[in-house]
Parts: structure tokens; sequence; C-alpha cells
């Protein structure tokens, strides 16, 4: 894969084993992924490019919990406690 120079990647500045300095130029993460409710950042969910979370197990993805890469711990518990006092009234 030939990786062109461009402004959205990133230089990495890499010395070779014959001792010269080169640039190579690696596509940028994408951005954490945020909760649906209040932005927050997700934890448990990896920060990366489509095609590297394609070859990810599932359960590598996301946390093992209900609404598990959706919303974050906090929302998620304020969601399941709500839910729990509607259907108690």
């Amino acid at each position: 894969m030939k990786v062109t120079k461009s402004g959205s990647r990133r230089k990495i500045y890499v010395k070779t084993p014959g001792g010269v300095t080169k640039v190579q130029y690696k596509i940028r993460k994408p951005q954490a992924p945020k909760c649906g409710s209040c932005g927050a950042k997700l934890l448990g969910v990896p920060r990366a490019l489509k095609s590297e979370l394609a070859n990810m197990p599932k359960t590598a993805k996301r946390p093992e919990r209900p609404f598990g890469g959706v919303l974050c711990s906090r929302c998620m518990r304020d969601k399941i406690k709500a839910q729990a006092r509607l259907k108690k009234a």
C-alpha cells in the first residue's frame, strides 16, 4: 500500500537501520467514542480505524454490559434506575 504525502496524515520521523532519519506518513487515529446521552468519553471502547475494528473480536469492541459502547456507566445506571422506577409504579 502506497502512502502519499497529505495534510490529513501525521508525520512520524523514523530512524532506519542505516542511520538515516526518514519521514513516514501514517493515518491519524479517530476520536474517542462519546456517550450518546452526556457526551463523555466511553471507556473500554478502542480508538481504532474501521479496518482495525473489523478484525477485532466483538468482545474487544465494547464492554459486556447493557448499553455497552453506547452509554457511559453513569448514564447506563441512571437509565436502568429510571426503567425500574417506571416498572414499579
